[in-house]
């Protein structure tokens, strides 16, 4: 990538949609606190199970309690797949890109998808530690991956 693409303020191309809330609201919490640039995921309150995406219910004991808790951001590489083929017709000069599954260990190991930032052409390591990254586009911001720095 280059450093003019390296320094621009969006990964993804003008024209692409921007995922927002479920019109029943089931999600809004996340997509809200994406603004924020948190991330938020779903934990039962009564036992304690964190579940993505969004639920009414809690995936595990059926009860109605699911709650919002702010998690770290940083999760490991599950999963991911160098794109070739534009999956929309804003995305046709975008490829190759990289999408990732993340997993996110202090949120009981839920699993989340997005793009991984940086070149298109760079090793990609199952197990690699990654770190959110938002971007702020209009209508939303989008959560994203970038391989995470040493602490």
């Amino acid at each position: 990538m280059s450093e003019a693409d390296q320094n621009r303020k969006t990964y993804l191309p003008q024209g692409m949609p921007v995922p927002v809330a479920a019109r029943d609201g089931v999600d809004r919490e996340f997509y809200e606190a994406l603004k924020r640039h948190q991330l938020v995921v779903q934990r039962c309150g009564k036992c304690g199970t964190f579940q993505f995406p969004a639920e009414w219910i809690c995936y595990k004991c059926h009860t109605m309690e699911p709650g919002w808790e702010r998690v770290s951001g940083r999760g490991r590489i599950y999963s991911w797949e160098r794109v070739w083929h534009p999956a929309h017709p804003a995305l046709k000069g975008s490829c190759p890109y990289l999408v990732v599954v993340v997993e996110l260990p202090d949120a009981g190991n839920i699993r989340m998808v997005g793009n991984l930032l940086g070149d298109p052409m760079q090793e990609v390591t199952i197990d690699a530690e990654v770190e959110a990254v938002f971007e702020d586009r209009e209508g939303g911001t989008l959560v994203q991956w970038q391989l995470a720095r040493a602490r």
